[in-house]
């Protein structure tokens, strides 16, 4: 068969295999609200899984088609540079064509291990560069009073279930908006609102987002929304932009919701979130993938605009203790790290390279709680050697020599993990106390020491146990919540035995150097965490103050007997002061105008 001819085939196969993709992503993502509606939670977190697992079984399976159908020429090249084209212009007509994209670059990754690009075969930059826009939200004017407004948008949003009082909570909301307001020193009326019409669902929440108009006022909104026995609630309602960023946090699971043109989807959430890069929302969208490729693309254009403008800015070891497991460097005008698994761990650390490689593949899989960050695998990168500290890459290629190489100015990593950068707990407490730095205080250090045993313990709720406890493990986020990011000695409650510490009987006992008791691979002894924790007074003592029962086999035998019985506790992704009060409460009508 002529090589047109036989491209143009096998660009078909790949492009129906797209399409059968997000047919089943579509039937999957879709079923969330009836699983919201029927309360099916255990449903939600199935479909949640598969959908993770939908990309790499189809792309396994166009793979093999393709080498079925190519045989010998399975490596052609140049055959690929036709198919290359022959699929772009398929997937032009489509909504969702910068999924194609990335689509039909993992199949040519299969196929041919590509290290960095190759251009020829791959969509390295997009091959749509204005596609035209497509409407994703949902306008509401401000034509009546607040309570009103919001009584529209909660009878424009029904379900199957009624609201349980859908004036009272309209009138909540609107004092909401007016207590905001004054807040804000802000115009007491509201324009309109403008609201994604797609309903995000995650973790027992349905979420409605978009955009307030007061005047010359505007923010990102959120209303959350629960099933609370068959009745559908506004649980809460957020009204700033820090608030909706923590809901789309890169420590949060991906969100289930209806994206059939995800391009003007993301562009309309970045117009919300603007700190937001466009890579972490397609992650938040549960478009992995096609993320990861655009944190790619994102991370070669600030090298290129760092060897332009600052070619001093060079990744270098990342800041706080040197990993026992994972080396982790970083370039200090980018917010992100890169972890490679080192070639030999150091002692007393046992876990091998395949079990560090399961760990980062449960978290990916898993409910994250608010509390693990969000890690996204890369193979076979390359890079320009000047962008690497010298001394930084003696140590690479000494610690994790392994997956990287150095071929004249390239530097090849065959393995690496990228996660966002935040401050490690110990270096951000080491900080706090040290009164040359102004920008923390003793305050900040014991609040963040509280939300490290917090986050523990949400962590405990969601069937995860950390392992390793030193606060160098935990990182501070910008919004100063403490979240865990080493993973190596991760593991799942139930495959923990927590045991209570043998007393000694005797002085021999006592005073014996090793364990005079059987300890087997899986037993903690909650006794001895405390010792590992490194707090100085009297951030030790604030630590016991509040989370004493860590350190007690009670505690982590309590939390397996919950998860035993089902009990699956799903941490929140917003505080207390953000929830209405489930009573309908006396309000002062706000006036809206319409615009």
């Amino acid at each position: 068969m002529p090589i047109p001819a036989l491209a143009d085939r096998s660009a078909e196969v790949v492009f129906r295999g797209f399409e059968s993709y997000r047919r089943r992503y579509r039937v999957l993502t879709r079923r969330a609200r009836k699983r919201f509606e029927t309360q099916d939670w255990a449903g939600m977190g199935k479909d949640a899984t598969e959908r993770l697992d939908l990309y790499r079984r189809t792309v396994a399976a166009v793979e093999y088609d393709l080498r079925n159908t190519l045989g010998e020429d399975i490596e052609n090249h140049y055959l690929w540079a036709n198919m290359h084209g022959a699929f772009a212009q398929r997937n032009s007509l489509r909504d969702d064509w910068e999924l194609g994209e990335t689509f039909f670059n993992s199949i040519t990754r299969r196929i041919f291990d590509t290290v960095g690009v190759d251009e020829q075969i791959e969509f390295v930059a997009s091959g749509i560069k204005t596609p035209p826009p497509g409407p994703v939200m949902r306008v509401f004017e401000g034509v009546g009073t607040v309570p009103q407004l919001f009584a529209s948008i909660l009878d424009a949003y029904a379900f199957d279930l009624p609201y349980r009082n859908a004036i009272a909570e309209a009138e909540t909301l609107a004092a909401r908006v007016k207590a905001h307001l004054r807040q804000q020193e802000a115009v007491g009326h509201v324009d309109r609102l403008e609201l994604i019409e797609s309903v995000f669902f995650r973790d027992r929440r349905a979420y409605l987002v978009g955009r307030i108009y007061c005047g010359a006022y505007t923010s990102p909104v959120a209303i959350a929304l629960a099933n609370e026995d068959g009745e559908i609630v506004v649980d809460a309602f957020l009204l700033t932009e820090d608030a909706v960023s923590i809901l789309f946090s890169f420590t949060r699971s991906y969100f289930l919701v209806v994206a059939d043109r995800p391009y003007d989807l993301v562009r309309f959430l970045k117009s919300l979130l603007p700190r937001k890069r466009v890579a972490e929302l397609y992650i938040a969208l549960g478009f992995n993938k096609h993320g990861k490729t655009e944190l790619y693309r994102d991370l070669l254009r600030h090298l290129a605009q760092a060897e332009r403008d600052n070619p001093d800015d060079r990744f270098v070891r990342a800041p706080g203790q040197r990993g026992m497991v994972m080396t982790v460097f970083t370039m200090p005008s980018y917010d992100y790290v890169f972890k490679l698994i080192k070639d030999r761990f150091d002692p007393p650390k046992t876990v091998t390279h395949q079990g560090v490689k399961d760990a980062y593949a449960l978290v990916f899989r898993r409910e994250r709680a608010g509390r693990l960050v969000d890690a996204q695998a890369f193979e076979h990168l390359e890079f320009d050697r000047s962008h690497f500290d010298s001394v930084l890459l003696d140590e690479l290629l000494d610690e994790a020599g392994h997956i990287v190489s150095v071929d004249g100015d390239c530097v090849r990593i065959g393995l690496a993990y990228t996660e966002r950068r935040v401050t490690p707990l110990d270096l951000y407490v080491r900080r706090a106390l040290d009164v040359s730095y102004t920008s923390l205080t003793l305050g900040d250090a014991e609040m963040a020491v509280v939300d490290y045993g917090w986050c523990i313990k949400d962590l405990a709720k969601t069937g995860i146990f950390p392992g390793d406890l030193l606060l160098k493990n935990f990182g501070v986020t910008r919004h100063r919540r403490v979240v865990f990011y080493d993973y190596d000695e991760l593991q799942l409650m139930g495959e923990v035995n927590f045991r209570k510490k043998p007393v000694p009987r005797t002085l021999e006992q006592e005073m014996a150097s090793e364990p005079w008791y059987s300890v087997g691979e899986y037993d903690v002894f909650p006794e001895e965490l405390i010792y590992g924790l490194g707090l100085v007074e009297p951030l030790r003592r604030t630590f016991l103050a509040e989370h004493a029962d860590l350190f007690t086999h009670e505690f982590w035998q309590a939390a397996q007997a919950h998860l035993a019985e089902g009990e699956l506790v799903q941490p929140l992704p917003y505080t207390a002061q953000h929830r209405l009060r489930r009573a309908p409460v006396p309000v002062e009508p706000v006036a809206a105008v319409s615009s």
